[in-house]
């Protein structure tokens, strides 16, 4: 196994964490969990590939290229609707508590979303022409995501 599936663990941990320590669960809330599964299931990929290219058994490698190429042609749509939830979400938090600068978990949560934006747009980017720099923002910007959205979870 590879650091990434723990760190996604942990993630989905904390996030699972916040979501029953609130006792109940608001709309834009859902919206938020539901962005954060779209994206973990999409980030997870990262770590399979990772965990390919480190392993030595070779019937690993074949059974997580298989299970990955499946999942291949919806990867660009399960980020795209990560960004659409997480923009509902945006919205419905502006409008429920109003944008306000000095609130650590307003900018966090901007931050987060921008990189998210930038991420989907990099990957559809990818299908036009891909580039091994391209690919190498795409994943920076994937682990960039990764800690913006720890961090926007934890404030």
């Amino acid at each position: 196994m590879n650091k990434w599936f723990f760190l996604n663990l942990l993630l989905l941990g904390t996030g699972i964490w916040q979501l029953a320590s609130r006792g109940s669960i608001s709309v834009h809330i859902l919206f938020g969990a539901l962005g954060l599964l779209f994206f973990l299931f999409n980030w997870t990929r990262h770590a399979v590939f990772t965990t390919i290219r480190n392993t030595e058994n070779r019937q690993t490698k074949i059974k997580l290229a298989t299970f990955s190429k499946k999942i291949v042609p919806f990867h660009r749509w399960i980020g795209t609707t990560a960004l659409l939830l997480i923009v509902i979400h945006a919205v419905l938090v502006i409008r429920l508590f109003g944008f306000n600068w000095h609130y650590p978990k307003i900018v966090s949560g901007l931050v987060a979303g921008m990189v998210l934006a930038a991420m989907v747009i990099s990957g559809w980017m990818r299908l036009i022409r891909s580039t091994a720099r391209k690919r190498m923002i795409h994943i920076w910007l994937g682990i960039s995501l990764f800690f913006a959205v720890a961090v926007h979870l934890v404030l």
